[in-house]
């Protein structure tokens, strides 16, 4: 079966607290591709990619977040996939 992609964006107390940091190194341990990066808003935005389960239980562990993060939303939505390999923090 093929990759799937989301995206979308994190909300909560998500800047400031090495949220970005966190989300690449999860994002790498699941096997997932893509980027995420701070929003304007105070939000933190990504773009989530690769096999269904992995980029599921990334979205499950984005609702945990790092220990100085508060999460009070995760709103993503399927997209169709790019093909990026790799994941990276976009400023």
């Amino acid at each position: 079966m093929g990759d799937i992609a989301k995206a979308g964006r994190v909300t909560g107390k998500v800047q400031g607290v090495w949220f970005r940091a966190w989300t690449e190194t999860q994002a790498r341990r699941h096997g997932v591709s893509g980027w995420v990066r701070n929003a304007p808003d105070g939000s933190v935005e990504l773009h989530l990619e690769g096999p269904e389960a992995a980029v599921a239980a990334m979205e499950a562990a984005l609702w945990d977040g790092p220990p100085l993060a508060r999460v009070d939303g995760v709103e993503l939505t399927p997209v169709a996939p790019t093909g990026r390999k790799g994941f990276g923090v976009r400023r």
